[in-house]
């Protein structure tokens, strides 16, 4: 049975970038997006180790975590390289939508938004399906993990609202001392809101 992976130390800030038309741009790739979230989850490597844990080629990773570093995603990390060896690392932990983007009338940008939103929704797909098919190995999480779904009837400002204070909450758990405690594991959370047509 594989060992259940052990718990990241906690972050001590937890800083995000707020995507504009051009960062959008430089993110929106499916490679690009795998690295960041790669180096976000699992701490800094270099292009050859994220070659191996993507299935991917190192030219191919070298040349789009430079695009990420073009757009300020990645960042060199001084204190791992050794030699030529180039270690990279996230530069933020999360990043933001500003909502002039859904709007934007440049239809490139709408169809980057498109994309990264897509890639999102796929890699929530798929965490949710390794859980899924993984859960035995986590015998002490039976109770504790969540899969549920909500429907309520808000309008847009409440429905904002409840999000941001979604979002606080997950704030106040995110630096809890509990996150050193010896059972403690990374949790992942997916929060998905949006409207629906009734039938």
């Amino acid at each position: 049975m594989p060992e259940p992976e052990k718990a990241a130390k906690a972050p001590q800030k937890h800083e995000t970038r707020t995507l504009d038309p051009r960062s959008l741009r430089g993110l929106a790739h499916p490679l690009r997006m795998q690295l960041l979230r790669a180096l976000r989850h699992h701490g800094p490597a270099t292009a050859s180790q994220l070659a191996e844990r993507l299935g991917e080629s190192s030219g191919a990773t070298s040349y789009h975590l430079r695009q990420l570093a073009a757009h300020h995603f990645v960042e060199d990390d001084p204190s791992l390289g050794k030699g030529r060896e180039r270690w990279w690392r996230a530069a933020q932990q999360g990043i933001r939508w500003d909502e002039s983007l859904h709007a934007d009338p440049d239809p490139e940008v709408r169809g980057a938004a498109d994309l990264l939103l897509h890639e999102i929704a796929t890699n929530h797909t798929q965490e949710l399906s390794t859980w899924i098919a993984t859960r035995h190995d986590w015998p002490a999480w039976s109770g504790a993990s969540d899969m549920s779904d909500f429907t309520l009837r808000l309008p847009p400002a409440v429905a904002r609202e409840l999000g941001e204070r979604l979002h606080a909450l997950i704030d106040e758990y995110r630096y809890s001392p509990e996150a050193e405690a010896p059972d403690a594991a990374r949790v992942r959370l997916h929060l998905h809101a949006f409207p629906q047509r009734e039938e």
